[in-house]
């Protein structure tokens, strides 16, 4: 089969309440929705989630991106991943959510062609149960500790919390979250390079007596070459996130000792293609996250979850804090923060038909 057509969906969905990071506030999850038709009618979905401050990507720029780039795409082969990634890097640098969304939806079509899950397509052999964490913003100690209380008694497993503002004040946000859940929640905390060097020294060492399970991006990602000092001098295990773009990134931080685990993202690292890249590329536990993507990114990172026999962690809950669900078919959560994936060929997830609409915001390539 061959891409026929592309159209491209931006998407501005309010979150339930602002999420909140060392590195600022965010009210909407402003997501590009890619579907891309064959010659033959099928259609596949993908979904890019630009981040400003991670990406360096935006909503309208991610919609001129792709206007420029989808020409190239037509008349190529769906299941020619190594081609088609290979021009699109060659035409634009960096720009991986985009090409994330691109990918996505060419992998949707493969796997439907071939009539496997796309998780089956990629390799995966077992539909197992995923679970995924639940995200404390950064806030007040008592804001926090509220959150936090909310989650364990929807049933989630595991708390993921937002820091990197202040090492002392971070130390006494996790020992009030800690006391309020009791000793058996595992955390996840993540710092978003909010600390300099010393304050990372100084935060991660208050917080041994915790039980936490890796803290991410401490430090900012151009000190990658200080975090195995880091790693040296404290005991909390270290995970790269946004150091690591790529297959070659997560070499260079494996060599020389930076981290224990590494966050692989598809806005990140480009799509399905790159991402299992970097999942060959590593020795180490892996993470699968996101930005702030629907169900439909997430149905996507779900089966490379599945797919990717290194992978610990799951960091699914964004779209649980979206005012509206835009999207049909794809994984559904459960009440323990179960992750349900569909058996169904290709990814089996959708925008849904009143989002598609003609008089929806919608630009299309043939």
């Amino acid at each position: 089969m061959f891409v026929h057509q592309i159209s491209l969906f931006p998407l501005r969905v309010a979150l339930r309440r602002p999420f909140v990071i060392s590195l600022g506030a965010l009210t909407h999850a402003e997501n590009l929705f890619v579907r891309v038709r064959t010659t033959d009618g099928q259609e596949g979905w993908g979904e890019a989630s630009p981040f400003p401050t991670i990406h360096g990507e935006t909503l309208p720029g991610a919609v001129a991106t792709a206007k420029w780039l989808a020409p190239g795409l037509l008349g190529c082969a769906i299941d020619s991943a190594p081609a088609y990634t290979a021009h699109l890097n060659r035409k634009l640098h960096g720009n991986y959510a985009v090409k994330s969304a691109f990918d996505m939806a060419l992998h949707d079509l493969a796997a439907q062609q071939a009539g496997l899950p796309l998780y089956r397509f990629l390799g995966g052999r077992s539909n197992r149960t995923l679970y995924t964490d639940y995200t404390v913003s950064l806030s007040t100690p008592d804001e926090m500790v509220a959150a936090a209380q909310e989650i364990v008694a929807a049933g989630f497993p595991v708390i993921k919390v937002k820091l990197g503002r202040g090492a002392e004040d971070d130390v006494a946000r996790i020992a009030a979250i800690s006391a309020a859940v009791g000793p058996d929640i595992p955390l996840r905390i993540d710092a978003n390079q909010g600390w300099t060097f010393n304050e990372a020294v100084v935060a991660l060492r208050g917080m041994e007596r915790f039980h936490i399970q890796h803290c991410e991006a401490p430090i900012d990602r151009y000190d990658w070459m200080r975090l195995p000092e880091l790693r040296r001098q404290t005991s909390i295990p270290l995970m790269a996130d946004e150091s690591c773009w790529n297959a070659d990134d997560a070499r260079r931080l494996l060599a020389i000792g930076a981290v224990d685990r590494i966050n692989i993202k598809l806005s990140k690292s480009g799509g399905l293609y790159g991402a299992q890249k970097i999942a060959q590329a590593t020795n180490v536990p892996l993470q699968v996250g996101g930005f702030l993507e629907s169900r439909l990114g997430f149905t996507a990172a779900a089966h490379f979850a599945l797919s990717a026999e290194r992978v610990a962690y799951c960091d699914f809950d964004t779209p649980l804090m979206q005012s509206q669900d835009p999207v049909e078919g794809g994984i559904v959560y459960g009440a323990d923060g179960a992750i349900t994936v569909p058996d169904t060929p290709g990814l089996d997830a959708h925008l849904r038909p009143e989002y598609q609409l003609p008089s929806c915001p919608q630009i299309n390539i043939s």
